[in-house]
């Protein structure tokens, strides 16, 4: 190595400034993502491990009861429903069905049915029956579906069922004449009156994610390792430069 010296120019140092730190970013993310990928699973199975929860008496604050089993007795309000838009399941766009389940007079769980698949236009809406009866739900609570950016109002629309583009408790609460909790129960895949339900389901794990990283943190070794050889000069190739 005495015969060569490192003689850094400007443009592949200008480049390797510029990737570097986000090469590493990717991997801190994807390391990140795993973390929490870890922590709901075990959240989830530690919450699943606890006693049953009774919506009608004296439900939990939303801290304590993400996760959690809970059991709920009332009757659906079939007049007002959500969908909550840009639901992908393989592939296709579809919506998560929110329907009310009052617990009395003043209350009630948005009790998440499924998803089910978009009608091909835009202006017709999926049927949502399901009878009014006094019935038992059981199900995990959750905070909701997931969704992208919040952008603009939760919806502007003024009919009935009405989508909604991201989860809002208070534009639940202003839109119906009683208060949901702020959760919703995911209702039990075995359960009746329901749609396509894969709880839990994730596209992949933590391991992926940590192999994302090792492969992001790779690439920056090996622009590393591409600088230095891309500067290395032969002293005698240096000295008539």
């Amino acid at each position: 190595m005495s015969r060569y010296s490192f003689r850094p120019t400007l443009i592949p140092t200008l480049a390797t400034l510029a990737l570097l730190p986000l090469l590493l970013s990717l991997g801190l993310w994807q390391l990140d993502r795993a973390a929490q990928k870890e922590a709901a699973m075990a959240a989830r199975e530690s919450g699943l491990a606890e006693a049953l929860l009774d919506l009608n008496n004296a439900p939990p604050a939303a801290e304590q009861a993400i996760h959690r089993r809970a059991l709920a007795h009332g009757r659906y309000d079939t007049a007002h429903q959500f969908l909550v838009d840009n639901q992908i399941v393989q592939g296709r766009v579809g919506y998560q069905v929110l329907t009310p389940l009052r617990l009395d007079e003043g209350r009630a769980v948005l009790v998440s049915r499924g998803w089910l698949p978009a009608p091909s236009r835009r202006d017709q809406l999926p049927e949502l029956a399901v009878a009014e009866t006094p019935r038992r739900v059981e199900g995990t609570l959750a905070a909701g579906p997931s969704v992208g950016l919040r952008v603009g109002e939760a919806s502007v629309e003024q009919g009935w069922p009405r989508r909604v583009q991201y989860m809002d408790y208070e534009y639940f609460n202003a839109s119906l004449p009683y208060r949901v909790l702020p959760y919703v129960l995911q209702l039990d895949p075995s359960a009746e009156d329901g749609y396509r339900r894969e709880w839990g389901a994730t596209e992949f794990g933590p391991e992926r994610h940590r192999g994302y990283a090792v492969q992001w943190f790779s690439l920056a070794a090996a622009l590393v390792l591409i600088y230095l050889l891309v500067n290395l000069r032969r002293r005698g190739d240096a000295d008539h430069e």
